[in-house]
């Protein structure tokens, strides 16, 4: 796990070094974004336990074409309720098109990493469907669904959020 950390960061650093300036296919981008996190987690024959936390994290844009945008990122995710505690790092990446101005459709894989869990196989597979909508060049609100498809519990999480560009 430290080796994806590690390259998530090498990737952002590296874009960091050799941004350029907004808009167009060769565009890039970083911000930070945080907000709620609904969680709900269903073994097969078992009732879904759910808990309402909260996630922090960041995020790049590399422009691919026109409208077109690839959205890597690194969010801590936790939770909690009755003795529960729930907490990932997740790393979503994200296609994010706009469809109007200000208001873009998202989807894409998302890996969650259980900071928590005794299982052997912590890491769990989703993917993410979703929208955003530019309230200004730098603030956006993101509401988003990530389905969980791996693991013995699925563990899946309704995420809205706010987010500044840099």
């Amino acid at each position: 796990m430290k080796k994806v950390i590690l390259s998530v960061l090498a990737v952002f650093a590296f874009g960091f070094a050799n941004a350029q300036s907004k808009g167009g296919s060769d565009s890039m981008a970083f911000g930070a974004k945080a907000g709620l996190d609904m969680i709900s987690a269903k073994a097969d024959g078992a009732s879904a336990v759910s808990a309402t936390g909260f996630f922090v994290g960041g995020f790049a844009e590399f422009g691919l074409m026109d409208k077109l945008v690839l959205q890597p990122g690194l969010n801590y995710h936790t939770a909690s309720k009755d003795g529960i505690k729930f907490s990932y790092l997740s790393i979503p990446v994200l296609a994010k098109y706009e469809i109007a101005e200000s208001f873009n459709l998202m989807a894409g894989p998302s890996m969650y990493y259980s900071l928590e869990s005794t299982d052997n196989d912590k890491t769990r597979f989703n993917l993410d469907l979703g929208a955003s909508y530019n309230i200004t060049d730098e603030f956006f609100v993101e509401p988003r669904y990530s389905l969980g498809l791996s693991g013995d519990v699925k563990v899946s999480h309704f995420l809205i959020g706010v987010g500044y560009k840099f």
